[in-house]
């Protein structure tokens, strides 16, 4: 199947595994452990990645799942996978145990290595943002939907650059990689595929990610980003890849909404 034949109920199971999780953080009863990579993991992760794993094994039986709540798979049997779903069931499990309310339910269909269509669902605005390759990038809310698209910077407007960080990190560690730290607006926002979305609607023009993050973190985060305009690349500049090592652990990278600019000079490393 085409992915724009199964866009519509990749977004209804991203919706009722985020209405799922919702309902756990209003309550406020949920359960909290830690994994063995030192990540914390609640009840309401496991129970949106039951939802999510289940539909979408009905949707599509003979597409293998990735999920961040069951990696555990060697690449010896991931590189066989010629298309697979890429699924962070909570992006944001910090943000949810935090109760800021910036989390995410994340869903990527990757093929060849490359993240090809692209759901994230908000649970707590309900808004839903998704790609697919070829075919645009939109934001819908409720009832209304719009196709969105980054900011393209010119060369002078990278004096006042808008830079998306999480409110859980320390923004000079992030600034003291850009050549112009003291023009950064920051635009505070929780879970990377959110700030990703932020940069893809133009309402900021880069986020830098530093630290641990997966896979299932940028997968549909990307493909919203490259239909929106602009790019999720490594720190040296390069493409993400999936699926190719290993490691399921993404290197540091930059979400950028105008990918022509000379990043490169931007950058200090």
């Amino acid at each position: 199947m085409k992915p724009e034949d199964l866009i519509e109920q990749v977004i209804d199971i991203a919706t009722e595994a985020g209405q799922k999780i919702r309902d756990i953080y209003l309550k406020g009863n949920f359960k909290r452990e830690i994994k063995s990579d030192n990540t914390p993991v609640t009840s309401a992760d496991l129970a949106a990645h039951d939802i999510i794993c289940r539909q979408l094994a009905e949707l599509t039986p003979d597409i293998p799942i990735l999920s961040e709540e069951a990696a555990d798979i060697p690449l010896s049997v991931r590189e066989t996978w010629k298309r697979y779903w890429l699924v962070d069931p909570l992006d944001g499990t910090g943000e949810f145990i935090a109760g800021s309310g910036d989390f995410s339910v994340i869903i990527a269909l990757v093929e060849h290595n490359r993240p090809i269509m692209g759901v994230v669902y908000v649970p707590m605005t309900k808004v839903c943002y998704y790609a697919i390759a070829g075919l645009g990038a939109y934001k819908r809310d409720g009832k209304n939907e719009i196709r969105i698209t980054s900011k393209q910077l010119t060369g002078d407007e990278t004096d006042n650059l808008r830079l998306a960080v999480s409110r859980r990190q320390d923004p000079q560690s992030v600034l003291k990689l850009l050549n112009k730290p003291n023009h950064c607006e920051l635009v505070v926002m929780g879970g990377a595929a959110l700030k990703s979305c932020l940069v893809a609607e133009g309402r900021a023009d880069c986020y830098v990610r530093l630290g641990p993050t997966g896979e299932w973190d940028t997968g549909a985060a990307q493909i919203i980003i490259e239909e929106a305009g602009g790019a999720l690349i490594d720190i040296n500049l390069q493409p993400m890849t999936y699926n190719e090592r290993e490691t399921l652990e993404n290197p540091n990278f930059i979400v950028v909404g105008s990918a022509n600019l000379p990043w490169d000079i931007l950058l200090t490393n």
